[in-house]
């Protein structure tokens, strides 16, 4: 159920990035590997400057603390013209985003 919760976050997350009128933007890349159980990666660049790129896989497998755990980075400009950069690590701890605009805690 875990799982499910940190890659539905991630999918969210990397939707969101999605603010800028796209209409008539094109793919210029799209790459897709699923090796199973072995993990995921995947990336995407579109004309209107969006990208993101995230990796998978599973932790500690077989034991009770088996885990998903998926790094990635996603990037857009946003209406003013400034380029946003999120990188990021979600697994058992949470979903944990980092980024120049991203406030950091004390």
């Amino acid at each position: 159920m875990r799982t499910c919760i940190v890659f539905a976050l991630c999918v969210a997350v990397a939707t969101a990035a999605a603010i800028t009128d796209s209409k008539d933007a094109v793919i210029l890349r799209s790459d897709l590997e699923n090796i199973g159980v072995d993990g995921f990666q995947w990336a995407y660049e579109t004309s209107d400057g969006k990208s993101a790129q995230e990796q998978g896989q599973l932790k500690n497998v077989g034991s009770e603390n088996e885990a998903l755990e998926v790094r990635g980075q996603f990037a857009y400009t946003a209406p003013d013209g400034q380029v946003y950069t999120v990188t990021y690590v979600a697994n058992e701890l949470g979903f944990q985003p980092q980024g120049a605009h991203i406030p950091k805690s004390a």
